[in-house]
């Protein structure tokens, strides 16, 4: 066979192809669909794969070996929707950016949580002193001259309490440690 010989027939093959597209190509898709549940695009790339199919074995296009092609076509194409629907199911399924960056913020509002559920357990276990001046200062955002007109108290107390208040949580809270510096 010569290479002149073997274009021509891959030529009439490539002409037999577009026929069949033309002619079982509408009720193909219709079906496809159906199994690919609506899924327009896996519907179409279906297609193609079966008609690519078509292409890679043209002896079982010949209209002697059957009366008509479409029940091969079909057989294939459904074949192909089964495969493709395992594979789909074999794997995780696949996620939009969208959610990926949603998970993002509910992991750090999960951490945040935990971290506030952490401090506040620390706090409870420093003196009523201690625990008040940093409610003040570092919860309620009072400078120290003001917590030192709340409490009664002079201001270089507010601050020395403040200071042993931090010291004692850091022991308290070592992977806290850099953050309450």
């Amino acid at each position: 066979m010569t290479a002149g010989t073997t274009l021509t027939n891959r030529t009439t093959a490539d002409h037999e192809l577009v026929a069949l597209q033309r002619e079982h190509g509408r009720p193909l898709f219709a079906l496809l669909l159906r199994l690919c549940d609506g899924d327009r695009q896996r519907a179409e790339d279906l297609v193609q794969e079966t008609l690519v199919r078509a292409w890679q074995h043209p002896e079982a296009l010949r209209a002697d070996a059957f009366d008509s092609v479409r029940p091969w076509l079909m057989t294939v194409g459904r074949r192909l929707a089964i495969d493709a629907r395992r594979a789909r199911q074999a794997r995780p399924p696949e996620v939009g950016d969208a959610v990926l960056e949603n998970a993002r913020v509910i992991a750090d509002h999960a951490e945040r949580a935990t971290a506030a559920l952490d401090v506040r357990e620390a706090v409870k276990t420093l003196t009523p002193e201690h625990r008040e001046v940093l409610v003040l200062v570092y919860f309620q955002g009072a400078s120290v001259a003001e917590a030192a007109e709340t409490l009664g108290i002079p201001a270089g107390t507010v601050k020395s309490r403040a200071y042993y208040a931090l010291r004692a949580l850091r022991r308290v809270l070592p992977g806290y440690a850099a953050d309450l510096r």
